[in-house]
């Protein structure tokens, strides 16, 4: 895997001309950022960082990971929809961890009140490595499934054909026809137009929320654009511009502007630089409405890291699919080592292990976003300081993976070009849509393959460390 494109990898004068193609090709593409000096400006804008050649993906593994997206919607879905579970799951993390408190107290409340929401829609990525075994052998190990804001189906619809252009340019033709085609940008408005279809207002607009710094605005417009293209209005706002002017009906219809809102689709919200006093009376607002959420909280708190811990568990999956024991098996395939660090025996062994051998484990608090995770030394200096503390339930520890790295570039505007050792993660997009108890539609929307170098041990695109890459399978 790792000799890929071997006979261009070093030629310099290939590579630059390569490279200057690659750039104006992103940028006529559309695989745009604002930059970080101007964020809300699109007067200035700059490439999205991305690789010059596609990355070797194990076909056997990408098959896999799409094979199993649909059980990963059905998993999340149950879950969402099981108190009981949530409630048990996260018990000792909403003492803890006040984040995930607040979110659950909205979710108890929303609860109380009785739903007004009838139709659900799911729009998850879950997201893998390619772990080695000792004998070498090449297994698809998930990190984690997102299921709030999952970024990047917009821009890596645009990536492939920048990556066809480069390996034609490189003499590859046969090679670049064999790229998998990919555009989860058409896939998440399918989702989202199913969901405003269902809802059952004509007039009704699909609101983005977003957040104060949009430096990703294209990769939303991707998916905006489909939905223009099917005639669905759509609307862009910020939690400040619910609290002001949000309002319910008796039928807890959600108005907005004197514009009624058939579904909210979050780009923001899931981490708690997102929240104010008023933000979160503003969630409280959108929770309670009729409006679709694109995640209800339900569904936000289905992908906290936790939840991933405890489906770990034997039994566990069996209990939450019951008579779906084929999807049990594919997705606990899937799964790397996941370690509970609650208070008691198993946590506090569970802890000396990984402050013993701290290289062996990631530790990864209750957050989405990228550039949260603890690894090494860092892992082991916070270990050892909450490995008492009721503070360490607000953590999950897991199996470091071990990919095999490739050579590539990686091309950022203004930096130097050189050659890296890069590891790559696969995220399969997945969409769903429950109108009362039936499964309306259940299917996999695309992919996105993300690399970085190896001296980087954490963060995606919207971090800064990672880049788009296109698969290419072997």
């Amino acid at each position: 895997m790792a000799a890929l494109w071997e006979d261009v990898l070093y030629n310099e004068l290939v590579i630059r001309e390569a490279a200057s193609l690659a750039v104006d090709a992103a940028l006529l593409e559309g695989m745009l950022m604002r930059t970080e000096e101007e964020p809300n400006a699109s007067d200035v804008v700059n490439y999205a960082p991305f690789t010059l050649l596609p990355s070797a993906v194990p076909s056997s593994l990408f098959e896999q990971a799409y094979a199993v997206q649909q059980d990963f919607n059905l998993l999340v879905d149950a879950i969402s929809q099981n108190k009981e579970f949530l409630e048990r799951t996260l018990a000792n993390t909403i003492k803890v961890d006040d984040f995930t408190a607040r979110l659950f107290r909205i979710y108890t409340q929303v609860l109380e009140e009785g739903l007004a929401q009838s139709v659900f829609l799911g729009i998850n990525r879950s997201d893998y490595m390619f772990d080695r075994g000792a004998d070498g052998t090449l297994a698809l190990k998930q990190i984690e499934i997102n299921t709030i804001a999952a970024s990047f189906g917009g821009l890596t619809s645009r990536t492939l054909a920048v990556h066809r252009q480069v390996l034609k340019m490189l003499g590859k033709s046969e090679e670049a026809s064999h790229l998998p085609p990919n555009n989860p940008s058409k896939g998440l408005a399918l989702g989202i137009a199913k969901a405003w279809e269902l809802y059952g207002s004509q007039s009704a607009v699909v609101m983005f929320l977003v957040e104060k710094v949009q430096r990703n605005i294209f990769d939303q417009r991707c998916v905006e654009n489909e939905l223009w293209n099917r005639n669905i209005r759509v609307i862009r706002k910020r939690f400040r511009d619910v609290f002001e002017k949000g309002s319910l009906d008796d039928a807890r219809r959600l108005y907005i502007d004197g514009q009624e809102v058939a579904v909210v689709y979050y780009r923001e919200g899931y981490v708690p630089q997102n929240y104010d006093l008023q933000n979160w009376e503003a969630r409280l607002l959108l929770e309670r409405s009729r409006a679709v959420k694109c995640p209800d909280i339900a569904t936000q708190l289905a992908g906290t890291k936790k939840v991933q811990q405890e489906l770990s568990r034997p039994g566990t999956l069996e209990r939450l699919l019951p008579g779906h024991a084929e999807s049990v098996a594919r997705i606990r395939a899937t799964f790397a080592g996941l370690y509970s660090l609650d208070l008691g025996e198993e946590g506090d062994k569970v802890a000396a292990t990984a402050i013993a051998d701290p290289d062996w484990f990631v530790l990864k608090p209750q957050r989405e976003g990228g550039g949260n995770n603890l690894y090494g030394e860092e892992l082991r200096q916070v270990l050892e300081k909450i490995k008492d503390s009721p503070e360490r339930t607000s953590y999950i520890l897991m199996d470091k993976i071990k990919p095999q790295p490739s050579k590539n570039y990686l091309l950022r505007a203004h930096t130097p070009l050189k050659v890296s050792e890069c590891i790559s993660e696969l995220g399969i997009f997945g969409i769903y849509v429950r109108q009362g108890k039936e499964m309306v539609t259940n299917k996999s929307a695309g992919h996105l393959l993300r690399t970085k170098a190896v001296e980087h041990a954490d963060g995606g695109v919207a971090a800064g460390v990672a880049v788009l890459d296109t698969p290419y399978l072997v």
